[in-house]
């Protein structure tokens, strides 16, 4: 069983990694979504993702680096996926828009149950 459990960690780290790696690729067409505009902003946050995925896995600096995803991740459902609520002009667009909003709010509490009881270097945050 802890076997099982134990991949948990990978399940939660690698798909940022894949996020990151697309925010890379396309940053062109989400600069549109970004609040404070342009692609860079889209690079910085596919940067981001990618360096807590390798925290993560290493176990090096990932208490830090969880709970910083875990505002980003905030972040993105209160100035993203909360403002394209309000804009969807239909059911199917309201729908996408709250389950990206609920979505992201529940990645961004996995990130801090993970920075608060998984985590193990304590070395910048205790």
């Amino acid at each position: 069983m802890n076997t099982i459990l134990g991949l948990g960690k990978y399940l939660f780290a690698v798909p940022f990694a894949v996020f990151g790696i697309m925010h890379l690729m396309n940053a062109n067409a989400m600069a549109g979504m970004a609040p404070f505009g342009g692609a860079i902003i889209v690079y910085i946050t596919g940067l981001c993702l990618i360096a807590a995925t390798v925290s993560i896995l290493i176990g090096k600096y990932d208490k830090l680096a969880t709970a910083l995803l875990g505002l980003m991740l905030l972040l993105f459902a209160l100035l993203i996926h909360a403002k394209g609520l309000s804009a969807a002009a239909d059911a199917g667009a309201s729908a996408a828009a709250m389950g990206n909003l609920l979505k992201d709010l529940m990645l961004a509490g996995a990130a801090w149950m993970y920075s608060a009881s998984l985590s193990k270097d304590n070395s910048v945050i205790g």
